[in-house]
């Protein structure tokens, strides 16, 4: 008597709070009409999606060969600006490519130098070559090894970053190995490049090889059934052809990291089967509740359509965030991120609903794990299993438990709080690549940084009383700390006084506007020692604008773009998700709950990353790695980015049960462990194939390949086990029913446009 009195106002409660439930009968609009059209017309939708798939897989085959290197500096800074002149208007600037020379005698011997020379001439006489300087040119010490028997010849390639990344691989082929006298090893920025592109394509490879069938075994444990099985998987392959195409389309009209292929097909690929997971689970529930196969169809993308919708845009927001930042790595990424992930919910919803008609009732057919599935508690479809136990417990005793977690993720991020960054360079590569081998032996061999200088532009500087104000300006920069010589139109200048006078080579550094200077120090530019001489070469006073440019400027560049950017694209995730979340569920506390609880799943992510890829412990863990006691600048902005949406994912799927839930009894206890019971072994499963996707990319040989993928399958993981399991149902008891509150004038506009079933 108790229960059926207490219903009816529980019932008011949530009505008042939520509002009303959508009518009943069956829903003949949105996605459920849109059900219906995709079944009725089955046939020419097949034709479709097969003509749609094979132009992809026609348009996307040559995909890779249309992305571009690089792109991990902000291109709107000072040091680019200082690059582009030097590039445009002297044909100068920082080499990239270097030639490792080694020979058998001194290279001050008078017939090695004389090769060493003709070399470089002949070097600088290549198509595609700017320039080529080496030891036996510029008698510059730094470009001699410390045993006198290894030189080096710096070559700056013209045309862009892709242009001299092609003409580098071309060259390498060309130049290493025995020239005369020497042995020539090749490195450099565009050799680097062009050692990249070739791994990443063989990683891409390896990591479908073991992704695709890893998934398989993971929707065959979660389904049983391989005829449902396969049907994710389907999906997902149609996502990942059309995501080649994608990116070869983008590529046409903007620049695309060559690693948006790894990253975007493995996202792409990920969600596609979890969107599918997702509909293919609720419509078996529904065909169990005794629907007709249309009908089931119908609600469940009324239902789970609905949410997918709402989980891709999630996604979509968050990774839309990227394009606040002027990185070409991270703009292409977020470009790409956009398409991919709203084109895996579009197969998803569009390629299910024929299929499952044509399927009907044989969804569980082939159910190889059966006889097992059916010993397992909380497999019959009624609910309490383990997900169902583990809830009930955690909402027994909600701040014990809830507080443990919470700590316990805190803890993991602590190795952050020592966290170091700097820009790629060889050492992305594997152990043991030329690029990275040659690399090594010139920090080990050589002494200061000659290979990669500090420019500085004067691009207005008249020939009218030029020669006065420079004499004093490059005296001053001279005497900058850690500055070993300083190059320029008038000779050489070191410790405040000229150590060589102009010779013939000096004329390129000046032109009838104005001129650029080398200054060579002996520290490592992509280091914070690097970073501070930088700094104080600009806070020389010039005779004109003066713009500093070089590795380590674009180090401090990169370093205040992010800084600057990353306030606004918090903001802009944090506003859009308590938005769309308030549009989705009515309240104000969830969405705010949903921000602390999602950033909190990535403290594990973030805290691993710097303990094993910049200190070096665990390694063991993703395959070995050169570790550089630093992270690359950019990727935990794109890690919080795309993890924090896969994060938010979850959130709505789980919500949308919960909610549901909640609308029908009013209980906010038993909507948490309802919702909890029926998507824990759902969102587990999901997360696994998206944590199998992406893990597989620590596979690869590229260790910012590997830093991407344990650190988004690990933020995965933690998100749908100890956020989901237990965080998620100890906040939500804790705040009871105020789970659901919003002031009375959001109420009414949730009222008015909030998003609703049906």
């Amino acid at each position: 008597m108790t229960t059926n009195q207490s219903q009816p106002s529980t019932r008011t409660a949530a009505t008042e709070t939520l509002g009303p439930p959508a009518a009943g009968g069956p829903p003949t609009g949105g996605l459920a009409g849109l059900a219906r059209r995709l079944i009725r017309g089955r046939t020419p939708v097949f034709l479709i999606i097969a003509a749609i798939s094979l132009a992809a897989a026609l348009f996307g085959a040559g995909a890779a060969d249309h992305l571009s290197s690089g792109g991990y500096t902000a291109d709107d800074s000072e040091s680019a600006r200082a690059e582009q002149i030097l590039s445009e208007r002297f044909g100068a600037g920082s080499p990239n490519m270097v030639l490792l020379a080694k020979g058998d005698q001194p290279v001050e011997q008078a017939a090695t130098a004389r090769a060493g020379r003709e070399l470089t001439e002949r070097i600088g006489r290549l198509d595609g070559v700017g320039y080529a300087t080496s030891y036996w040119t510029s008698q510059d010490h730094a470009l001699r090894s410390e045993d006198g028997r290894s030189a080096l010849i710096l070559v700056r390639l013209s045309g862009d970053e892709n242009d001299a990344t092609k003409r580098a691989g071309e060259l390498a082929d060309e130049l290493t190995g025995e020239q005369g006298r020497f042995t020539l090893t090749a490195t450099g920025r565009a050799i680097i490049n062009d050692q990249l592109e070739k791994q990443s394509e063989e990683d891409l490879t390896k990591a479908e090889l073991i992704g695709a069938p890893l998934t398989l075994i993971i929707l065959l444990a979660a389904f049983g059934s391989l005829v449902a099985a396969l049907l994710p998987l389907v999906v997902g392959v149609v996502s990942v052809v059309c995501t080649l195409a994608v990116l070869r389309l983008l590529a046409t009209f903007t620049d695309v990291s060559l690693f948006a292929m790894n990253v975007t097909t493995a996202l792409g690929f990920g969600l596609a089967v979890d969107y599918s997971l997702f509909v293919v689970t609720r419509y078996r529930e529904e065909l169990a509740r005794g629907r007709e196969v249309m009908e089931a169809i119908a609600e469940s993308l009324r239902t789970a359509g609905r949410t997918v919708l709402f989980s891709a845009l999630t996604v979509v927001l968050s990774v839309a965030a990227l394009m606040l930042f002027p990185m070409m790595f991270l703009r292409s990424l977020a470009y790409a991120g956009i398409a991919v992930v709203s084109l895996a919910a579009l197969t998803s919803l569009v390629i299910l609903p024929p299929v499952l008609a044509v399927i009907g009732r044989r969804i569980d057919r082939l159910d190889v794990f059966a006889r097992v599935r059916r010993k397992l508690p909380g497999t019959s479809g009624e609910g309490q299993g383990a997900w169902h136990w583990l809830a009930t417990r955690v909402m027994s005793r909600p701040v014990l438990a809830g507080g443990a977690i919470a700590v316990l993720l805190v803890a993991l991020a602590l190795p952050f709080a020592h966290a170091r960054f700097g820009l790629t360079d060889d050492r992305i590569l594997p152990q043991g690549a030329p690029a990275q081998t040659a690399a090594d032996t010139i920090r080990a061999d050589f002494d200061g940084a000659g290979t990669d200088p500090v420019t500085v532009v004067l691009p207005d500087l008249p020939e009218d009383g030029r020669e006065a104000k420079l004499t004093s300006y490059m005296a001053e920069l001279s005497r900058t700390e850690r500055t070993v010589r300083v190059d320029g139109p008038l000779g050489s200048w070191a410790h405040g006084r000229q150590v060589a006078p102009a010779g013939p080579a000096s004329a390129a550094f000046a032109d009838d506007r104005g001129v650029w200077l080398n200054v060579v120090s002996d520290v490592n530019p992509n280091s914070a020692a690097g970073e501070g001489h930088t700094k104080e070469v600009r806070e020389v006073r010039a005779p004109a604008e003066a713009l500093v440019g070089g590795e380590a400027a674009s180090l401090v560049d990169t370093k205040d773009s992010l800084r600057e950017r990353i306030p606004y694209a918090a903001a802009v995730i944090a506003l859009s998700m308590l938005i769309l979340l308030f549009l989705f569920t009515g309240s104000l506390v969830v969405p705010l709950q949903a921000l602390v609880l999602n950033t909190l799943s990535l403290t594990a992510s973030f805290g691993a990353m710097v303990y094993v890829f910049q200190d070096g412990h665990l390694k063991w863990l993703v395959g070995d790695f050169v570790h550089t006691g630093q992270l690359e600048v950019t990727v935990p902005v794109l890690m919080f980015c795309v993890a924090f949406g896969l994060s938010m994912d979850y959130t709505v799927f789980l919500l949308s049960r919960i909610r549901e839930e909640y609308l029908a009894t009013g209980d906010n206890t038993r909507a948490v462990v309802f919702g909890i019971d029926h998507t824990g072994r759902l969102i587990t499963a999901a997360a696994l194939v998206v944590a199998t996707v992406l893990g597989a990319l620590a596979t690869s040989e590229l260790s910012l390949l590997k830093l991407l993928g344990a650190g988004l399958a690990l933020a995965v993981l933690v998100d749908a086990t100890l956020v989901r399991g237990i965080l998620v149902p100890a906040v939500m008891k804790v705040s009871g029913r105020a789970n659901w509150w919003a002031p009375a004038p959001l109420r009414r506009l949730h009222d008015k446009v909030g998003l609703r079933d049906g």
